[in-house]
């Protein structure tokens, strides 16, 4: 599915915000559970530490500070959203939806609001589909939310995994605009490659003796994201009449530093216009993408004006990508540093069977 936006509707973000626990795990922690160690990991992943929720926290207490930092850098309350968007694979439990308990919290009393899963790609989905509501005259005001507790469903004896992925979430306000925002978007998935990432046993499809932990064949997953990544970016630079060389700042999903660099070099994008956090937070899902966009706007790179390309992908396998011009011209607010956490020891759900 492909698509430019529409010529007389323009729909943009005007707030951004992000939040990743402060719990610090560092590879040297993970070699006391795992037969790893840092350098194995940074050599193939480049990811030297990630964030880990605390025991008492879910999804929504993830999600409520970068909503509520995304609420306040565009300038407008919770009752002022209409449609709430939480993609997530990791929803506080299957119903009430995140979203629904995030909209009370935020005081959002007449959004919408819905959980969406599409995997890693999760964010980039909930974009172009808020984006078609606001266009569409449905809604006019969303808050798209990206956020997972990946910690949760992990085998913490499983190398393949464990080392990957870490806890975070980002927020956007998308709201319409005198300015053009986004372009362009392209999506799509393909169910024949589900089962390379997949977490039997935690929907309605019965399995026999299901530990319900994320199940990874890296290989294909690898192969199926460095392919993707490419072929997204290109088709909706494309549809839109714009080249890499227009590209002011790329944000690919944030899984994997080896994917992200052959990425850019097939694209031919300069490494200094690519964001990369993976370093620092590991493969966040739906979390990803804004939470490298909080990072770029921080530093400057998020100017007004800049041509903004985004690219997602994951379980699905799913994939997506958005072309934006970006109208913010706020700088990002100073946000406390986290601090690093304590000795590892895996989660408490973890240790009894993980929640789905």
């Amino acid at each position: 599915m492909i698509g430019n936006g529409r010529s007389d509707v323009h729909v943009t973000i005007t707030g951004l915000g992000a939040y990743a626990p402060e719990r610090v795990i560092t590879n040297a922690e993970l070699s006391q559970l795992v037969e790893t160690s840092d350098e194995w990991i940074v050599e193939r992943t480049g990811i030297r530490e990630r964030r880990i929720a605390a025991d008492s926290q879910a999804l929504s207490d993830l999600c409520l500070p970068a909503a509520q930092q995304a609420l306040e850098q565009a300038g407008i309350e919770g009752k002022d959203v209409d449609l709430l968007i939480v993609a997530t694979v990791t929803p506080d439990m299957m119903f009430p939806s995140t979203s629904a308990i995030l909209a009370d919290r935020l005081g959002a009393t007449d959004a919408a609001a819905y959980d969406l899963s599409a995997g890693c790609t999760g964010f980039m989905y909930a974009l172009a589909q808020a984006y078609g509501m606001l266009a569409g005259g449905l809604a006019r005001r969303a808050l798209v939310v990206g956020g997972d507790v990946l910690s949760r469903i992990l085998d913490w004896s499983d190398r393949s995994t464990v080392v990957l992925f870490g806890d975070g979430a980002g927020a956007v306000v998308v709201e319409p605009s005198e300015e053009a925002g986004f372009l362009a978007f392209e999506l799509g998935a393909d169910g024949a490659g589900g089962e390379h990432l997949w977490l039997p046993g935690s929907g309605s499809r019965r399995f026999e003796d299901p530990d319900r932990f994320v199940k990874m064949n890296g290989r294909e997953v690898f192969r199926f994201a460095t392919r993707v990544l490419v072929q997204s970016a290109e088709a909706v630079l494309e549809r839109e009449g714009s080249t890499v060389d227009d590209v002011d700042v790329y944000v690919p999903h944030q899984a994997n530093v080896r994917i992200i660099d052959h990425a850019t070099k097939k694209l031919g994008i300069p490494s200094d216009r690519v964001v990369i956090n993976v370093d620092r937070y590991g493969n966040t899902s739906s979390g990803s993408i804004p939470l490298a966009l909080a990072d770029a706007q921080e530093d400057g790179r998020l100017r007004q004006g800049k041509l903004v390309l985004m690219t997602g992908m994951g379980a699905g396998l799913t994939w997506g990508s958005a072309l934006m011009r970006w109208t913010m011209g706020l700088e990002a607010p100073s946000a406390e540093p986290a601090t690093p956490g304590q000795t590892i020891r895996p989660p408490a759900a973890a240790e009894g069977g993980a929640a789905a």
